[in-house]
C-alpha cells in the first residue's frame, strides 16, 4: 500500500462520528510509524472532525464549549474531587 499510512484504514463521513474514528485510526498508523509531525497534524485533524461533528449533530456547541469542559474536568481531578479509574 503506497500513501501516507501502513495500513488499511476505513474512511469516514465529514460531520459524522466515522470520520473522527478514521483521524484517530491515522492518528495510531502515524504513531506506529514513529512519524511525530504526521501525528500532530491527525491531531489537528482529529479537532477539525471533531468541529464538523458539532456543526452538524450539535450546532449550538462549539470547540470553545468543549475546551471549557475540559478545564473544568481537569480542576475536578487536580482538587482531588475525581480520582483516575486505576486509583480506586
Amino acid at each position: 500500500m503506497a500513501g501516507y499510512h501502513l495500513n488499511e484504514l476505513p474512511r469516514g463521513e465529514f460531520g459524522e462520528l466515522s470520520k473522527v474514528y478514521e483521524e484517530v485510526a491515522e492518528l495510531a498508523d502515524a504513531e506506529e510509524q514513529g512519524a511525530t509531525l504526521m501525528a500532530l497534524q491527525e491531531l489537528s485533524d482529529i479537532i477539525g472532525a471533531i468541529e464538523g461533528y458539532l456543526v452538524k449533530h450539535h450546532p449550538s456547541i462549539t470547540l470553545d464549549d468543549l475546551l471549557k469542559m475540559k478545564q473544568i474536568t481537569k480542576r475536578v481531578f487536580e482538587s482531588g474531587h475525581r480520582k483516575p479509574r486505576d486509583e480506586t
